[in-house]
């Protein structure tokens, strides 16, 4: 079938994008699902800094592909084998497809999937397929989603079903910044009730995380960035206190804000210069928590002695070390409750044809999460 795709034809290309035009809104060939896949139309799609990676260049990938990781859609189509969804289901996209039987997966640890890991990096499905042509040529899916299209293949294994209450174009945060903000709180750092939590970088991801640890029982949750009106946000979502970056103080400021450090500190931006102040603001004996993919060439120098003498944890977290399965369903029943106002998070929705110029306000800091609303 003919679908139209906001397919990135090249990488590299220069701000603003609107004018560069990076991404072209034309007809890609989607083939039906295979066996173990599913067809999905693709209702709404958010803008995210790891589609922006990809964008200019910080992560280079394949050329030309269809971008989109954080989606909600409707299922279409069955391919054989799979007997537990029904067309008309509605289903948030998981871009970790895990497999079930490797070592991690058997371990609890899906986002770890080995087949899953070797699949995204070789722009495959699960099942090592491509569905996707463009211009008579086969090419890769992005992450096993590629949801800037009006339809997708995904594996049964990269697909949640949810419930038709829920609107589609909140449940696409659920897919990436809901997972991985909230879940590095509850599932990486296990914050407890009572105790001390910073988030460093208050875009979709970092306020995710803001919003579970204040419903995890956060007594001191501190917010971190350089844009006053992500702090105001922040501020307006419970945040205890606020610190701009950016100052020499605000280091300082933040370690006597909390009586020498917090016991968590999430980096949520995506660079060592972030990651490196998170570390300084962790207390003795406390977890830094790393969220953000930064660019390949950055790296992190760190006095080892903290490890042991002050006996430190430096922990990374993929999708926030989440079982899609167990816990979409659970942060969805916080969303409800009220103690995830998730809704906040949403500060655009946009058209297909308007996919350049969503990443130029999201290159900018101007936004916190686009939804493309593929037929609104």
């Amino acid at each position: 079938m003919k679908v139209r795709a906001a397919v990135l034809t090249r990488t590299g290309a220069p701000a603003p994008y609107a004018e560069s035009r990076p991404l072209e809104i034309t007809e890609v060939e989607l083939a039906p699902p295979g066996p173990g896949e599913v067809l999905v139309r693709v209702v709404a799609a958010g803008l995210c800094h790891s589609d922006l990676s990809i964008i200019n260049g910080d992560r280079p990938r394949r050329m030309p592909i269809v971008l989109g990781h954080e989606a909600a859609g409707i299922v279409e189509a069955l391919g054989e084998g799979v007997t537990d969804l029904e067309p008309g289901d509605h289903v948030i996209l998981v871009f970790v497809p895990s497999c079930g039987h490797c070592a991690p997966c058997a371990e609890g640890r899906p986002v770890l999937c080995d087949p899953a890991a070797a699949a995204n990096a070789a722009g495959t499905l699960l099942g090592g397929g491509r569905r996707l042509s463009y211009q008579g040529e086969s090419i890769d899916h992005f992450v096993g989603v590629s949801a800037f299209a009006e339809y997708a293949v995904l594996s049964r294994r990269g697909v949640q079903k949810i419930d038709r209450e829920l609107p589609l174009e909140i449940a696409a945060l659920f897919g990436c910044a809901v997972m991985t903000g909230v879940g590095a709180v509850v599932n990486t750092a296990q914050v407890r009730p009572g105790q001390s939590v910073a988030v460093i970088g208050l875009g979709g991801v970092g306020l995710s995380a803001l919003m579970g640890a204040l419903a995890a029982g956060a007594s001191r949750v501190v917010a971190v960035d350089l844009a006053d009106d992500k702090l105001a946000l922040a501020r307006d979502l419970g945040a205890t206190d606020v610190v701009k970056a950016g100052s020499d103080q605000a280091i300082e400021q933040l370690r006597e804000l909390t009586g020498g450090g917090v016991d968590h500190a999430l980096e949520m931006v995506g660079s060592a210069k972030a990651l490196e102040f998170a570390y300084k603001v962790t207390r003795r004996g406390g977890t830094t928590v790393t969220v953000g993919l930064p660019a390949s060439s950055q790296n992190l120098m760190l006095p080892v002695w903290h490890l042991v003498a002050e006996e430190r944890t430096l922990k990374g977290s993929y999708l926030g070390s989440c079982v899609p399965r167990r816990d979409i369903g659970r942060f969805v029943s916080l969303y409800r409750n009220g103690r995830l106002p998730v809704d906040k998070l949403l500060t655009g929705r946009l058209k297909l044809e308007d996919i350049n110029e969503g990443f130029d306000r999201l290159h900018r800091g101007e936004a916190i999460r686009q939804i493309i609303l593929m037929n609104p």
